[in-house]
Parts: C-alpha cells; structure tokens; sequence
C-alpha cells in the first residue's frame, strides 16, 4: 500500500532529504581523508640506499650503521648492501623510537606461533 503525497508532506520529505545527504556527505569525506591517509603513506614507500637515507635523515654512515646493527632503524639486506624504506625512516624519526617498526598483528602472530614448540603428546616420548 502505498500513500498518497500531498502538497503539505514536500516540505517534510524534502528535509529528510537534505537530511540524508548531509551524512553521505560526511561519510564520503570520511572515506576521503581515509584513503589520502593511506596513499600518502603507499607513496612514501620508497627504496633508498644507505646513502640516500644517510643524506636524507642527515645522519653519518657510521652513525646509521650503529642503528641498524643494534635494530634501532628498520633495513633489508641485499648482498652487501641495505636498502631502507622512506616511510619506515620517518616513522621512526617521528617518534624518537629507538627499537623496530613495529609488526602488524599478522606478523607478530607469525612470529609467536613459529617459535612456539609443543611438547610430543606420546607416552611413549616422555
């Protein structure tokens, strides 16, 4: 069944328009700064040299050597060299962290779950 609109509900109806578009409004800009938040990051995650990343975190080699063999900054190696990530470098230069980027919680599960060792469940082995 369905009812019949007279001239007098327009001006209710139109307002519950207005309504609904005012919040699709607000979750597209939600949705908006989301996604800049993260393609800002998905940009910044640029393979660097030691020398590019010593040049861009103003930093002597020796100095970032020291880091990267005690963990404090976060590098690949491959062969003899280290490559280091632009948006891992300024993670950790904002923060003033001095230990690893830190895992997703996948990884971090990954981690605990492979260095977890179960005892044997046979009589048998006891």
């Amino acid at each position: 069944m369905q009812e019949q609109t007279t001239f007098n509900d327009l001006p209710g109806m139109v307002s519950q328009i207005l309504n609904k578009v005012e919040r699709l409004e607000r979750v597209i800009e939600t949705i908006r700064e989301h996604v800049g938040k993260n393609s800002a990051s998905s940009t910044e995650h640029i393979p660097m040299t030691i020398d590019e990343a010593c040049e861009f975190l103003k930093m002597k080699k020796s100095t970032m050597y020291y880091h990267v063999e005690r963990g404090n900054i976060t590098a690949t190696r491959r062969g003899k060299n280290y490559i280091f990530f632009k948006d891992e470098l300024l993670r950790w230069l904002e923060s003033g962290r001095t230990n690893q980027v830190s895992l997703t919680f996948e990884e971090e599960n990954a981690a605990r779950m492979a260095s977890h060792k179960r005892k044997p469940s046979h009589p048998s082995f006891k």
